[in-house]
């Protein structure tokens, strides 16, 4: 879900950067001392998963985790996800430092939306949620980088569709291993798994 350099319109670069720099202040304000090992600890996991790329058409998927970020970390995901995102522009020019507002902006908004689903889970089908929100948060994302390409230029429609239509598979496989980690972490780091409900 990583933006290239040289492929946004101004004004899209703009709007992410400004999203991107709201949703970091919000994250960071709600991040309280005792979470920061927990947030670095993720952040880090997002940072290595989506280095492992899959080739699939003219372009690559990789694994994202944004469901599972939002879940753990509600609105702390935001900063996480950019630190991430920053080294990696940084070290492998992996997403570009000056798309990394929008990109930013994109996966941030994908990992609370799995964090709002998973907030409406119920007693006993909290798996369901966990899936739903490991789901939701890549077609979430892959809507919003189908959305930027598009405002950006026409003439790149049929790539964004093809980018979304790429993602789609990976959005059943993001479910399950949302539900597979958060089982884990339930028994081996329940402190990690917010809310009364466990997996």
């Amino acid at each position: 879900m990583h933006i290239s350099e040289g492929v946004l319109a101004v004004p899209v670069l703009a709007l992410g950067w400004g999203s991107a720099v709201a949703g970091i202040g919000i994250g960071l304000r709600k991040t309280p001392p005792e979470a920061l090992p927990k947030t670095a600890l993720v952040s880090g996991v997002l940072f290595l998963v989506s280095l492992v790329h899959v080739p699939v058409g003219p372009s690559s998927v990789h694994l994202t985790c944004l469901g599972l970020s939002g879940m753990l970390l509600g609105w702390s995901a935001v900063p996480a996800l950019f630190v991430a995102l920053l080294l990696q522009g940084l070290l492998f020019q992996f997403g570009g430092l000056i798309s990394l507002g929008v990109n930013t902006t994109i996966m941030g908004a994908a990992a609370l939306s799995g964090y709002g689903i998973y907030r409406c889970r119920l007693h006993r089908v909290p798996y369901l949620f966990a899936f739903a929100a490991g789901a939701g948060a890549v077609l979430i994302g892959s809507l919003l980088v189908t959305a930027a390409l598009v405002l950006s230029s026409q003439d790149l429609t049929l790539t964004a569709g093809m980018l979304f239509a790429a993602n789609l598979p990976l959005a059943g496989v993001e479910g399950l291993i949302s539900v597979c980690i958060l089982s884990f972490l339930s028994r081996v780091l329940p402190d990690y798994v917010p809310g009364p409900t466990r997996i």
